[in-house]
């Protein structure tokens, strides 16, 4: 433990600043609220977006002075088993042979959209989400790989961001090799919890023995950064026993985790219905348990991030945050800024040229859309000049905790102070509280406000202060 553990005193007492849990606090402010992955968000997408909308934003973007780089993302919808917590689009099943008739259409989607980007624009970052990416087979991997690379100018130096997302259960060394084969760099190892009642309650039973060899296979094999996503507020959780699942996953030393807030919405995710509501912490457990992650982990010597991220002091995350280039996407927290992220399989969400679309949610009808020989597109929205200054602005403070207001006024050509006077008004009363402060020209988040960044942002977003229905988002803690 004596290496994962960080010994600079200093930095430790900056750590013990970045935070301070106050209950009385959160539980005001605890209310729904969107997790800012793009503004505005998937809640005002409409399916007002055409095809020739995007091929517009398509050529403008190729059009620009110094284009962007690419960022692609590929959703492999397939898992063999439901996790009754998953809120994710996927198609549960165990014929493995489905993925072969999607993996057709991706190709299709794949060669429509690479006709829409110039060669040189260089693919800077690549992800696979699902769903279970590894529910593909070997062959399968090196299809899609192979069929991307010919659509796309990818590096092939091992320096761009390749990463994915698995299921420890659904890999073994060789497939692991595969993907080290194929350019992948990084990995996301889905865990939740090692504590085997935890498990069993939410459908999801894997060793940790079987979490440790897949960490250890995937060093061996180069990759360049391992990431586990732990869940919070499952049932029978309690502090104690999610303390041994922190204490395992530092153990395993993985370069970022992510301590995800369960949010139980049985009428919305059907999966969650199997879920027995009695054994689920308490509002007040929960608020225990998160504050103990907290602790645990910033002891253990990781960054808080934000939104339930956490890092390494020389991860590219934690760097970025602290020279101000941390960027939000739909993948997260990313130090990616200037890409245009090409989304491709149902249900992707993309960014391209200021503008956001997203693909069908309904499998037979994105088969049915390629076909015809069309992008599957379902909704999206053109983003006015109001919405792209108010991104930027939520965008810093959701990312690093600072908003520099003459900076601001200095890229955009306006006066902060009038264009957000009904904001600023609003912002007085989290002033007070001690969430945050603006003072010398510069809006700052102050340690009791960083769990709660999520309440300062959903001040700027114009369409919740229109009445935007806060129904559909989770909790913000």
């Amino acid at each position: 433990m004596e290496n994962h553990t960080l010994t600079e005193q200093n930095h430790q007492d900056t750590m013990a600043q970045q935070i301070v849990f106050d209950v009385d606090l959160i539980k005001r402010y605890d209310r729904t609220g969107p997790r800012y992955t793009s503004y505005p968000t998937a809640a005002q997408f409409h399916p007002g977006i055409s095809e020739d909308d995007y091929r517009k934003w398509a050529q403008h973007s190729n059009e620009d002075p110094i284009p962007r780089s690419l960022s692609l993302y590929f959703h492999i919808p397939f898992c063999d088993t439901v996790c009754y917590y998953c809120a994710c689009t996927k198609v549960v099943t165990k014929n493995h042979h489905r993925a072969s008739e999607y993996l057709d259409y991706l190709c299709r989607e794949i060669a429509l959209q690479g006709q829409l980007f110039d060669s040189d624009r260089i693919v800077e970052q690549l992800h696979w989400g699902g769903g279970t990416p590894t529910f593909l087979d070997n062959d399968q991997i090196r299809k899609l790989t192979d069929v991307t690379s010919r659509h796309f100018t990818l590096r092939t130096d091992d320096s761009g961001e390749h990463s994915i997302e698995i299921d420890p259960r659904s890999v073994d060394a060789d497939k692991l090799r595969v993907l080290r084969e194929a350019g992948f760099n990084r990995i996301s190892l889905g865990v939740q919890d090692v504590n085997p009642e935890v498990q069993k309650a939410v459908n999801r039973q894997q060793s940790l023995e079987l979490t440790q060899n897949v960490t250890e296979q995937a060093r061996r094999l180069g990759f360049k950064s391992v990431n586990m996503d732990l869940m919070y507020g499952l049932p029978y959780q309690t502090v104690a026993s999610f303390d041994r699942t922190l204490d395992s996953v530092i153990d395993m030393n993985p370069d970022r985790i992510a301590v995800y807030n369960y949010a139980h919405l049985p009428e919305r995710f059907k999966p969650q219905r199997r879920i027995n509501e009695a054994t689920l912490p308490s509002a007040d457990e929960k608020l225990a348990l998160l504050q103990h992650t907290i602790e645990h982990l910033t002891g253990a010597g990781y960054v808080y991030i934000g939104m339930d991220h956490f890092a390494k002091p020389d991860d590219e995350l934690a760097i970025a945050q602290e020279n101000g280039s941390l960027h939000r996407n739909f993948q997260g927290y990313s130090t990616h800024v200037d890409c245009d992220l090409v989304s491709m399989g149902m249900s992707a969400i993309g960014h391209v040229c200021d503008n956001y679309s997203q693909n069908v949610r309904d499998l037979d009808q994105y088969y049915a859309l390629l076909d015809a020989g069309r992008l599957p597109l379902d909704r999206g929205i053109e983003l006015e000049p109001d919405d792209l200054l108010r991104r930027d602005v939520i965008n810093h403070l959701i990312c690093n905790f600072v908003l520099d207001i003459k900076a601001l006024e200095k890229k955009w050509n306006f006066n902060f102070h009038t264009h957000f006077r009904p904001e600023l008004e609003d912002l007085q009363t989290m002033q007070a509280d001690g969430l945050l402060l603006v003072e010398d020209e510069i809006l700052q988040v102050l340690p009791a406000g960083r769990l709660l960044v999520r309440n300062i942002c959903m001040v700027f977003d114009r369409y919740l202060r229109k009445g935007s229905d806060h129904s559909r988002f989770s909790r913000v803690i």
